[in-house]
């Protein structure tokens, strides 16, 4: 059995933290020449190139990415055994979120704030990504619970359990400078310019869908895998966006931007982990967020298994 390196793997994990070997070097007191040697031959043990070079900083590949939030754990657990030892803070437990970058993060915010009150203190952790690369990390065990608007789709071969947190309708929102009357909501967004999520999104096609309903066209002049990205374009004025009407009137003053009116597409909120009843503490505080937020009577509703 060939054994991990855990130097070699310390060195790339400061080197991730501090940006460059530079800084890396600076803070281990030594010298560049050193740490990019050891980082090559942790590259080789592995088989895996850890990082590509973006201007004069180093970023971190996929698989790096992967790399690091597994030195992250690594190393945060060695500092709770040396504090434990010490009779200090005992060591927080650990919730790895994976959120849906298409999910709105003020709905992530409200759903996973209450964790970091419960007590004793859990060390939350958030990873932002596409639906089926979370499902993925939650396969390996490499998160521990996905918040996404679209359930398991029993065509992906993970064992994991859908459970709707809620659904709420869709508000359009939009910049004042668009001079969008609401009271000609939705005739209105005919030829209005349109900011939408990517391709293959669950609210993208319910969109586009209700788009037909309604008989309008509007003009697609922007198209965002970021959720808050969006947000900051519509409120500049680039075009119309859709927000769950749980945050609308959050969306409208903190970005300075009008509702013109409520669509019938229905934005829902899964919880994706391995259980099949919500048991965990901290994923039972996002469940009973959740009915506050949404505040339906199955905001709690465990579907099985890729339904």
């Amino acid at each position: 059995m060939e054994w991990l390196n855990y130097h070699h793997l310390y060195y790339f994990w400061m080197v991730v933290r501090a940006g460059s070997i530079t800084s890396a070097a600076s803070r281990l007191n030594l010298a560049q020449a050193t740490i990019s040697g050891q980082l090559k031959i942790l590259e080789e043990s592995l088989g895996e190139p850890l990082f590509v070079r973006v201007g004069r900083r180093l970023k971190p590949t996929e698989s790096g990415e992967l790399v690091f939030r597994y030195a992250d754990e690594i190393f945060t657990l060695g500092r709770g055994l040396r504090d434990a030892l010490a009779g200090r803070a005992t060591r927080p437990r650990r919730l790895v979120v994976g959120i849906a970058d298409v999910l709105p993060k003020m709905l992530a915010h409200h759903l996973l704030a209450p964790v970091l009150l419960m007590e004793p203190r859990i060390h939350l952790v958030c990873h932002e990504d596409k639906h089926d690369r979370l499902l993925a990390e939650l396969a390996i065990h490499g998160v521990d619970l996905v918040l996404s608007d679209a359930p398991l789709d029993r065509t992906i071969n993970v064992r994991a359990f859908n459970h709707l947190l809620g659904a709420c309708d869709v508000a359009l929102m939009a910049s004042p400078k668009l001079g969008l009357d609401p009271a000609d909501f939705p005739a209105c967004l005919h030829g209005a310019p349109f900011l939408l999520p990517s391709q293959g999104t669950v609210i993208r096609a319910s969109l586009e869908q209700w788009f037909e309903e309604v008989g309008i066209r509007p003009e697609l002049v922007g198209v965002f895998d970021d959720s808050a990205l969006i947000k900051f374009f519509g409120r500049g004025g680039s075009g119309v966006f859709a927000v769950p009407t749980v945050v609308a009137d959050e969306v409208e003053s903190d970005f300075g931007v009008v509702c013109l009116g409520t669509s019938s597409v229905r934005e829902r909120v899964y919880a994706i982990n391995l259980e099949r009843r919500l048991k965990e503490p901290a994923v039972v505080a996002i469940s009973t967020a959740a009915r506050q937020i949404f505040g339906a009577a199955d905001a709690q509703r465990p579907l099985g298994r890729g339904r």
